[in-house]
């Protein structure tokens, strides 16, 4: 296989198991057994999903996609495809101590506990004042349209806490945000 196609050898191997694990992961949470599950399992489950997500926002075609949805797509939505699911994995990886959704806060001593200007601090910084964002989903096996709004955090200070909650709801939230994920990678799949 030449190694400058894509994908290469080494990308291939990773991407299978990415989407593999990514797409049993969607299957599981969009089962109405997943949510009468324990919180911490839920969590751990939902972490994993973002994580995976944001390893595959590392993929050059996926960053293709990303950039042609911020000329096509509804404002703000390639940005929330991007941007705001890698500042909510990033809240997970390096604030690790949380056992649930409704739990993780951050604030800006929080965020800059090392130093300034990382990841979640920049998003904070970008996004705080901006107005909410509203989206529905349908799930046709249900024969359910859902609403929800992505909302920004009025103020990013030292002493507010702002709660992943009040971002993004545990249950429609990371509903919609799996819907988004997997039409984004999903550009990558060739179906056969």
């Amino acid at each position: 296989m030449d190694e400058h196609l894509k994908p290469n050898r080494a990308e291939l191997e990773f991407l299978n198991l990415a989407y593999n694990s990514f797409y049993d992961i969607f299957d599981e949470i969009f089962e109405d057994s997943f949510w009468e599950k324990d919180a911490y399992y839920r969590f751990s489950k939902v972490k994993d999903a973002f994580t995976i997500y944001a390893e595959l926002l590392n993929y050059e075609p996926i960053k293709w996609v990303v950039e042609e949805m911020k000329k096509r797509r509804p404002p703000l939505e390639a940005e929330i495809g991007s941007e705001l699911f890698k500042f909510v994995r990033n809240l997970f990886a390096h604030f690790p101590f949380y056992k649930n959704w409704d739990e993780v806060w951050v604030s800006k001593t929080l965020c800059n506990w090392v130093r300034e200007g990382q990841t979640i601090d920049r998003f904070l910084r970008k996004y705080t004042g901006r107005t909410e964002v509203k989206y529905r989903f349908w799930e046709a096996d249900k024969k359910k349209m859902t609403y929800l709004s992505i909302r920004f955090s009025d103020q990013y200070t030292e002493n507010t806490r702002i709660y992943l909650k009040d971002i993004l709801t545990e249950t429609e939230g990371v509903k919609f945000s799996l819907i988004l994920m997997k039409q984004i990678i999903d550009t990558q799949v060739i179906k056969e």
